[in-house]
């Protein structure tokens, strides 16, 4: 771009052009015309004839090579704003560089080794929605109830429990939490409770003073040890070795390696005064199933005996929901395997 001229002569016109936003002066002489402007900054400033555009105040407007009227003198532009709009030859061969560097074929880079297709694995999905605990229940009416939901869901979600669960084809319809009240006396305390083979289980979740929750993998031992009662009732050779392998299992497949802290409770730590047993055995018969108290109160009835209140659950209503949860876990895991396939052949 052209320096400022020097100070023009009496003899000559100043004229002041915007280039880009900044001024520029350029000096003429007095009987100079547009023509000679047009010239004057295609030596000057490197704009070519082709490129040039001039803004010129509010009546002549925009002027540009080859002028309509070329012959208007400079002088009596001087007054007046104009803007010269135009890019120079450097501006332009840029522009065109930029442009072809940008259209140009690019070379292909190395080819990188393509990456296998993550299979889904429709078979295991509608396993574990088959073979699961169809409902997790907590007991209502003891403190923070949706910490016990919590629990429960861990263990149902354990990928070591759920492994096992596939690989006997267990499916619990009931898994709820024990009342420790009602499970523990001066000689024992249970730790949990299996019903007809499978139909309930029930497991101590929370310390007799209901302040914390047990340890994550004592629970999940004494839920192996009833999953085992799904085939062997009593406490025998074949209940042993089932219960063993159970728990083996589940530690070999728990891939997370649990046994983390629920809520930074704190955890039972009997004193040796009274016996922790599992349980006594798988039984059989009884109802787990509301009673009336005669006054509209809800009760549950359990293999220990007493009733504590809690909601509408009858051995039907068990049954019927596990049966409508076990379609419903097949429809979500035929959903998510249809939307994986589909997201894989995209």
């Amino acid at each position: 771009m052209a320096s400022v001229a020097p100070a023009a002569s009496a003899e000559e016109t100043e004229l002041t052009l915007i280039h880009h936003g900044k001024p520029i002066v350029l000096s003429f002489a007095q009987d100079a015309t547009l023509a000679e402007l047009s010239r004057k900054v295609e030596e000057e400033l490197s704009i070519p004839l082709a490129n040039q555009k001039f803004l010129v105040g509010s009546k002549l407007g925009l002027q540009k090579p080859p002028f309509k009227d070329p012959s208007i003198a400079l002088s009596t532009l001087v007054s007046k704003k104009i803007t010269l709009m135009g890019s120079t030859t450097a501006e332009v061969f840029s522009l065109n560089a930029h442009i072809t560097a940008a259209h140009a074929p690019r070379r292909p880079g190395p080819i990188k080794a393509a990456t296998p297709a993550r299979n889904t694995d429709r078979k295991k999905l509608q396993e574990e929605a088959q073979y699961t605990f169809q409902t997790l229940r907590p007991l209502p009416y003891l403190p923070n109830p949706e910490r016990s939901l919590r629990f429960l869901e861990r263990l149902r979600d354990d990928a070591g429990i759920k492994a096992a669960m596939r690989s006997h084809k267990f499916s619990v319809p009931l898994l709820t939490e024990m009342d420790p009240a009602m499970h523990t006396t001066q000689e024992s305390r249970t730790l949990g409770l299996n019903r007809n083979q499978g139909e309930v289980i029930e497991l101590r979740l929370r310390t007799d003073a209901y302040d914390g929750y047990r340890d994550y993998k004592t629970i999940r031992k004494t839920l192996c040890h009833e999953l085992a009662h799904n085939v062997w009732g009593p406490h025998d050779q074949n209940f042993w070795t089932l219960c063993k392998q159970i728990e083996r299992e589940v530690a070999r497949d728990d891939w997370r390696a649990g046994g983390h802290s629920v809520g930074n409770q704190e955890y039972y730590d009997p004193n040796g005064e009274e016996e922790e047993v599992h349980d006594h055995g798988g039984w059989t018969g009884g109802e787990y199933m509301l009673g009336g108290s005669g006054q509209g109160t809800q009760m549950l009835t359990s293999s220990a005996g007493g009733s504590v209140p809690v909601g509408n659950l009858s051995r039907r209503d068990i049954l019927a929901r596990a049966a409508e949860e076990r379609a419903k876990r097949g429809r979500q895991a035929d959903e998510e395997s249809k939307r994986a396939e589909d997201g894989t052949a995209n």
